[in-house]
């Protein structure tokens, strides 16, 4: 993203500042430059989970631009964050005049679809164990470049635990025996899956390790 570009559209926010509100009408897209960005819901009892952290080169909240409806999701920025501020017009001419930023468009939206359908699978899992591991495929899809194996993505115990509704004490112990295995490395508040497959590997021991018990 040119230094111009981010002059003319760009805006700067500090950590835990609230990009948007869930309900809200959405009258422009953001492009994330630099920082992070959680996308969180509130369930009907009131529980807030997290649905997604992006970081540098995601977008966020194109549904609402594309659908003309309020904002599904509240947006809270992670770390401090530099964003392009993409309104309803604009991303009409780069769609309409820039086939490689629609193709990249249609390509994440295409990705959030399988995200979202990867989620409701993690829910259906009865072992926390299962579920915990299925969330870190979720997310690492999510956030993989394409033609790669692995992925770099922000999480926290607290946030895993949340979304597979478990203890924070339980997700926190299954993660670290996937960090003892190997099959994570933590980098500063990042972690990082070198082959996402791979993990399947100690699901499936977890599962016959409990058979034999």
């Amino acid at each position: 993203m040119s230094d111009n570009l981010f002059t003319k559209y760009g805006v700067s926010l500090k950590a835990n500042d609230v990009l948007f509100k869930a309900g809200d009408v959405g009258e422009e897209m953001y492009v994330i430059r630099s920082g992070s960005v959680r996308v969180v819901i509130r369930t009907p009892g009131g529980i807030e989970k997290t649905l997604a952290v992006l970081g540098p080169g995601e977008f966020v909240g194109e549904m609402s631009v594309l659908t003309n409806q309020a904002r599904s999701a509240t947006a809270v920025i992670e770390e401090d964050a530099e964003l392009l501020v993409v309104g309803v017009k604009v991303l009409e001419e780069m769609i309409v005049h820039n086939t490689e930023i629609a193709l990249r468009l249609v390509r994440k939206l295409a990705s959030r679809l399988v995200a979202a359908d990867s989620l409701i699978q993690v829910l259906l899992h009865r072992d926390a164990k299962a579920r915990i591991i299925e969330n870190l495929k979720r997310l690492a899809r999510l956030h993989a470049r394409e033609g790669q194996t692995g992925a770099r993505f922000r999480a926290d115990f607290d946030g895993m635990a949340e979304q597979v509704g478990i203890s924070r004490e339980e997700a926190e112990d299954i993660i670290m025996k996937l960090v003892a295995a190997g099959f994570i490395t933590q980098d500063g508040g990042d972690w990082v899956i070198a082959n996402i497959d791979d993990i399947d590997d100690f699901l499936n021991f977890l599962r016959l390790k409990e058979q034999y018990r």
